[in-house]
């Protein structure tokens, strides 16, 4: 994929990427879901890296890990999340002190995407406090084999099972100033930035992939199985389903389409992005037992794809902020002013 310019797809052509827009990276990460939704996801998770770096870094930071991550030499995670919970930025408990001119890092974060592989980290930690005792979060960026850094377990999960997700620890992990994302106390910012403008939208389109993949799976065994002395396919019940399903992928596809657009655009779509993966991830669900429905007893049989794509729906629902936060955030833009 670094050959083929997948994992640099945003990445500016002067650090080794393709300099593509978020269309374009919505369309790469669609067709990958539509085959292999747990490699979609490793992708895009390395792609909201680069999306930080590109936004937030600086030019010494572009120039030393954008080249590795646009040709794939290097894979990233980001740690957010933590035990009491991966919504509430403001409640981690990993931190990030400044001793004797350097930076020490201790934590754990747990449901990291890429944990085991991943060559470059970044973390997010409590730095401090405002004049309002509200605690300052700030990023850096850890490379691999950096003391103190390692991953921990490794989760079983019940989909989404094409990339390894499991806990980071930090234990006087020791960083230079060169290592910090953007300014001091400026983390949350960037965290919210990075879910809302690049995380949401990877995992929307990773659902319209398996939305894709249910439609078509659902029109192929329609088509070969015969029922009745007659193909499946031709039995009115059967074809609602199919209409469903494909009216569910098309819509996702736009919502998910006219939310990057708007990206590429330079507008705010902070809600637009909310509304494609509380959508997209919701629909999926459904599709992939409609489509297990339509298949009957061949719809639980692991040698069919279409109990993975149930599987991977379902795990893509808490992926990027749960349906529960997707509809605060959906109805408190609703009812502002």
């Amino acid at each position: 994929m670094g050959e083929l310019g997948i994992m640099g797809i945003s990445v500016p052509e002067e650090y080794g990427g393709a300099g593509l827009g978020f269309i374009e990276r919505a369309i790469v990460v669609e067709e990958i879901a539509r085959h292999a939704a747990g490699l979609a996801l490793g992708v895009e998770s390395h792609l909201v890296i680069a999306y930080i770096l590109n936004i937030y870094g600086t030019e010494e930071q572009k120039k030393k890990y954008l080249p590795d991550i646009a040709s794939g030499n290097k894979i990233c995670s980001i740690s957010v999340t933590e035990p009491s919970g991966g919504s509430d930025m403001m409640g981690l408990k990993s931190t990030g002190e400044k001793k004797d001119g350097k930076w020490v890092l201790n934590g754990r974060k747990c449901f990291i995407t890429n944990s085991l592989i991943a060559d470059l980290d970044l973390w997010l930690v409590r730095t401090g406090t405002d004049e309002k005792n509200r605690p300052l979060l700030s990023m850096f960026i850890i490379e691999k084999e950096t003391p103190g850094h390692k991953a921990g377990r490794k989760e079983d999960k019940f989909g989404l099972r094409g990339v390894p997700t499991g806990d980071i620890l930090c234990e006087n992990v020791v960083l230079d100033d060169s290592q910090l994302i953007g300014k001091e106390g400026s983390g949350a910012k960037i965290a919210m930035d990075a879910f809302s403008t690049a995380g949401r939208s990877g995992m929307s389109a990773i659902c319209v992939g398996l939305l894709r993949a249910c439609y078509e799976e659902a029109v192929k065994f329609a088509k070969e199985r015969m029922l009745y002395g007659k193909p499946l396919a031709k039995i009115q019940a059967i074809q609602n389903l199919i209409a469903e399903n494909r009216v569910d992928y098309e819509t996702a596809k736009l919502l998910t389409y006219s939310a990057t657009a708007l990206t590429d655009e330079g507008k705010p779509n902070g809600v637009e992005i909310t509304m494609a993966k509380y959508y997209t991830a919701e629909t999926a669900a459904r599709a992939a037992k409609r489509t297990m429905d339509l298949m009957g007893g061949y719809g639980v049989i692991n040698e069919y794809p279409v109990s993975r794509y149930l599987r991977d729906a379902l795990t893509s629902i808490p992926a990027g902020a749960t349906s529960m936060i997707m509809q605060v955030v959906i109805a408190g833009d609703s009812l502002k002013g």
